[in-house]
């Protein structure tokens, strides 16, 4: 990741109130959004047993539609020299306009022009950028929108939502011909990172390689979920049996074998300022004592699904409020759940690792009512799968919201979205914020129109000081509970 653009400047900035909201998506020049409307046929190469998946002519045009929407410009010609791929330390930007007066509300503009190591003008898009604006002294920051031009030019729009001085970075995150790479190991690779099951009867275990599809060169275990369908195999142990399986774990890849309703319209979705998140779309409560929690949540039942970044939303939660007022009654490790509920006991925790059970089939066991709040985050871990893995998990999941939502309406449904993260050698090795946001764009188009609540995790991360990371830091963390907490318990204005 390369933050090649740094630009400061002063800009007199005065107190207005501005609630004009746009869409917060990657666009491009010549094709802005697709609509879940549109039917535009892809060419995919099919995936292990989703190739035979089912769909219904409404399922089959959505996931069309959806892979339409993402889909990425590519350069002119497969074969595209390293000297002839963008290069940040040629490229540039402008500030459109730089002598206008602005006031807080206006919108900035930024010109990017793209150019190779050869120092020539790129004459195509699809570089994947990231933006944002930001004041070091008030810890204020807030992310940009991007529109690729497709002929070597981007334009950023910043809305300036603070007064004082003002800094614009842009991030060249992968060149579009890195994009490309990205894609093919997506759709061919999906095997670069490996999960592994445990198996043990008595004194004796053995442990066996996992995933949603594995070569038939060797016997397997068949986990896949009898409600859901969704597929999931194990290699077979060589002296257990298959339902000897005790838990589940994921390995990263030996780098020497790879060859009321309420969508988040709002652009940016909202921004820091003295290192406080406000939301552009609902007001947030900052839960600055633990009373404040304990008071919140009193009564309420929460379940928490995702992975460990929602892991750490329970893990803030129970440091931050004391130990005789929540009773943590049932928690799944790691990639899956947790679930607690709200007593004036103490904290009792049991882990569990070899139940787990798919988000859609924990929902579907959920009564639901008023007392009752729902947090869902599911991105990462599927950042390797082709993206039709993903669809059909996010349509399972949806329908499930959906049938819990029509017997308990007033069930309160959060999700987290994806986030930023720092890619080291390591993790560039499988995982990229080009995947993970292309699964976000997905994720949010899928729960369009549906009477659930966002917290844009996202934003958060870009629009933050620190460094990017896949499980961010605790202040990030503790915004994200304050915005998650404020749809539990909105403020009575």
């Amino acid at each position: 990741k390369y933050s090649f653009f740094k630009l400061q400047q002063k800009l007199l900035l005065l107190n207005l109130d501005d609630d004009t909201v746009s869409g917060s998506h990657w666009l491009t020049e010549n094709n802005v959004q697709h609509s879940l409307s549109q039917t535009a046929k892809t060419t995919r190469k099919p995936y292990c047993g989703y190739s035979q998946q089912t769909l219904s002519k409404r399922e089959q045009a959505e996931q069309e539609s959806l892979l339409a929407a993402i889909e990425w410009p590519k350069p002119p010609d497969g074969k595209i020299p390293f000297a002839q791929s963008t290069d940040p330390s040629h490229s540039d930007f402008v500030i459109v306009k730089s002598s206008k007066f602005f006031k807080v509300g206006d919108q900035l503009e930024v010109l990017v022009r793209m150019k190779d190591f050869q120092g020539k003008p790129k004459q195509y898009g699809g570089d994947y950028l990231q933006a944002r604006i930001h004041s070091p002294g008030l810890k204020a920051g807030a992310a940009g929108r991007i529109v690729d031009c497709q002929n070597g030019l981007y334009k950023v729009f910043f809305t300036l939502l603070w007064p004082g001085e003002v800094k614009v970075s842009v991030s060249l995150v992968h060149p579009s011909e890195a994009v490309q790479v990205l894609l093919r190991l997506r759709e061919e690779r999906p095997d670069r990172v490996y999960f592994k099951s445990s198996f043990k009867s008595g004194r004796y275990s053995e442990t066996t390689e996992c995933n949603i599809c594995l070569p038939e060169d060797l016997p397997v275990c068949n986990y896949t979920d009898l409600y859901t369908g969704e597929p999931w195999f194990c290699y077979k142990p060589r002296k257990l049996s298959c339902a000897s399986r005790i838990n589940h774990d994921f390995s990263l890849p030996d780098s020497s074998s790879m060859d009321r309703a309420e969508d988040p319209t709002a652009s940016p979705s909202g921004y820091y300022y003295e290192d406080q998140w406000r939301s552009r779309t609902h007001w947030i409560h900052n839960f600055n004592k633990s009373d404040d929690i304990t008071d919140c949540l009193q009564g309420k039942v929460i379940h928490l699904f995702g992975d460990s970044t929602m892991r750490q939303w329970f893990e803030y939660l129970t440091a931050f409020v004391p130990g005789n007022s929540l009773l943590f009654s049932f928690v799944l490790k790691d990639l899956y759940k947790a679930l607690f509920l709200i007593t004036q006991t103490q904290i009792h925790e049991t882990w569990k690792s070899s139940e787990l059970r798919y988000i859609a089939n924990e929902l579907n066991s959920i009564v639901g009512g008023r007392n009752t709040v729902v947090a869902i985050t599911i991105w990462s871990h599927f950042s390797t799968f082709p993206v039709e893995v993903y669809i059909r998990r996010l349509r399972n999941i949806r329908r499930a919201v959906l049938q819990l939502l029509d017997r308990s309406p007033k069930t309160a449904i959060v999700i987290r979205t994806a986030n930023v993260q720092e890619l080291g050698p390591e993790v560039s090795l499988f995982n990229s914020d080009w995947y993970s946001f292309q699964l976000d764009s997905v994720m949010r188009k899928m729960f369009s129109g549906i009477a659930v609540h966002f917290v844009d995790a996202w934003e958060m991360s870009v629009a933050h000081y620190l460094p990017h990371n896949l499980h961010p830091n605790e202040i990030i963390v503790k915004n994200q509970i304050d915005a998650f907490l404020s749809y539990v318990c909105p403020l009575q204005t």
